[in-house]
């Protein structure tokens, strides 16, 4: 009451032309400053509010609407000042994540490895691998890689286009070069291929392979027949091919799966069976040729395609997958039929096309859209209309019968509802439908315009509504409710003991809910 009595005789001396003011600056006195008024925390409506969560164990707090929170769920961490910058951390699986004004720079660290990428062209990456060898990268990306490891051997530096060598990078084992394009040489696996003038000039080597081209004018390459050993000693052979390329992509040829046809036989000079690559099939030769853009022709044991005016008239007989199929002119008109495979298109009017385990189906493209995917336990179903305006997701766990749900409407609400039968309903939603589930825009943006938040824990009994950050703000639980509205100017709570109601703060009654008798505020 000191508290009060001191604010009070301050904001007399200011003078009656400050009424009003003194009057709301009043309400954030009662509001922060009297613990009487506060026996379950503060509510203040957007200025500050604290609270428990509906959908999982821990307590939130949120302070100039959306502007700040601090969040504990579970054994996860979250602060925030969206959308400048966000924290959250988990110590259980050793996780933190760091959003500088998502997605202009973000920080991601798991156990030990951690990276930083700045617009997804600079990165820095470093850590330790699981037997503990530490390995530490830098990229400035496409011009700068680097990393330093305790083996040497893995160390590596490439300052492109200049000089430089990297190791499993650019999604080869090694490569080298010295005044790139000028010369470049590659290896993935056993296949060695040295660039001049790239991508004009090659010659390529490997385990019985031979090539070069002089692109696009003309290029061959063969590889013969190989055996490979596994870790229990069975030998496989793998296909050879030849290619061939004149005026590209006018004229090409491809014979590939040689010598790889046949049943399993045994290995020359010894017990031992050689099995082929192809899985056994008599004859595993494929062909194909081309001149294009006139005619296109491929054929295999499983699969004959012929192709005239390609890409825009083919038919296709696939023996595998048990379906013939029309395309004429492709994309636009399809049709298959076969065990495998049925499809009736004439885009974008229609299109109707199904096999064993997908379904897809579309009238009037892009105004509704269907996809389904049904293979046990996994039952997942996706309908759309005009793109991310509307989307509808349900999946289903056909074993246990549960499904969870997500309902999108852009830029208006975005609705989820998890095996657990938890729902949660936001408004505004003008991201989320095109970038779901992204942790990276829940953090940082979406606060910002969910002017409506609802939640729902059926397993608990919970449930909380917000608008406009707490302005108006309900929670319920089995054994209380409570509301705030104004700023808190208006609150009421009950429970099993007490309904209490307070007004600017101040408590006005308490009564027992069972006898309805006031009681003492």
């Amino acid at each position: 009451m000191k508290s009060y009595i001191r604010a009070l005789n301050a904001l007399s001396a200011l003078g009656k032309p400050h009424f009003y003011w003194h009057i709301g600056l009043l309400i954030l006195i009662f509001g922060f400053s009297i613990p009487s008024f506060a026996e379950d925390g503060v509510h203040a409506g957007l200025i500050y509010d604290q609270f428990p969560l509906s959908l999982a164990d821990g307590q939130r707090t949120e302070a100039v609407g959306p502007l700040f929170y601090n969040q504990q769920k579970n054994s996860e961490k979250t602060w925030a000042i969206p959308p400048v910058f966000s924290h959250d951390a988990d110590s259980v699986v050793e996780s933190r994540e760091d959003d500088f004004l998502y997605p202009l720079l973000t920080y991601e660290a798991y156990g030990k490895e951690y990276r930083w990428q700045f617009c997804e062209l600079l990165s820095f990456a470093g850590g330790q691998e699981p037997d503990e060898n530490g390995e530490q990268r830098f990229t400035i990306f496409p011009f700068y890689f680097q990393q330093r490891a305790p083996d040497t051997n893995e160390n590596y530096i490439a300052l492109i286009p200049f000089y430089g060598h990297l190791q499993h990078r650019l999604f080869r084992d090694k490569i080298f070069f010295v005044m790139f394009p000028l010369y470049g040489q590659s290896q993935k696996k056993d296949v060695v291929t040295d660039n001049y003038l790239f991508p004009f000039f090659h010659v390529r080597h490997g385990d019985g392979l031979s090539g070069w081209q002089f692109w696009p004018l003309v290029g061959s390459e063969h590889k013969g027949v190989t055996t490979l050993t596994n870790g229990f000693g069975d030998t496989t052979l793998v296909g050879g091919h030849d290619d061939f390329f004149a005026m590209w992509p006018i004229f090409f040829k491809s014979t590939s799966n040689i010598g790889a046809g046949g049943p399993a036989r045994p290995q020359p000079g010894s017990g031992r069976y050689i099995k082929y690559r192809n899985g056994g099939v008599t004859n595993g030769l494929q062909t194909m040729w081309a001149v294009l853009p006139l005619y296109l022709q491929s054929r295999s044991p499983n699969r004959d395609v012929t192709d005239v005016l390609w890409p825009f008239f083919s038919w296709i007989e696939d023996r595998e997958k048990k379906y013939h199929e029309w395309q004429g002119p492709w994309p636009f008109v399809i049709f298959t039929r076969g065990e495998g495979k049925t499809t009736s298109r004439v885009w974008p009017l229609f299109s109707r096309s199904h096999n064993a385990t997908l379904e897809s189906d579309s009238y009037l493209w892009p105004v509704y859209t269907f996809r389904r995917t049904h293979s046990d336990p996994l039952d997942l179903q996706r309908t759309r209309v005009a793109f991310y305006l509307y989307e509808n997701t349900v999946e289903k766990n056909t074993a246990t019968g549960v499904e969870k749900q997500r309902v999108d409407m852009l830029p208006f609400f975005t609705y989820h509802r998890d095996f657990n039968g938890n729902t949660r309903l936001q408004i505004l939603a003008p991201v989320e439908p095109a970038v779901p589930d992204n942790r990276g825009i829940e953090r940082n943006w979406s606060p910002l315009w969910s002017i409506w938040v609802s939640e729902n824990n059926p397993q608990s009994g919970t449930s909380s509504q917000s608008f406009l950050w707490n302005l108006y703000r309900r929670e319920s639980t089995p054994a209380s409710k409570k509301c705030s509205l104004l700023f808190g100017l208006f609150q009421y709570q009950s429970d099993t003991e007490m309904k209490r109601v307070r007004l600017f703060y101040i408590p006005v009654f308490k009564t027992h809910p069972k006898t309805g008798r006031l009681a003492d505020l």
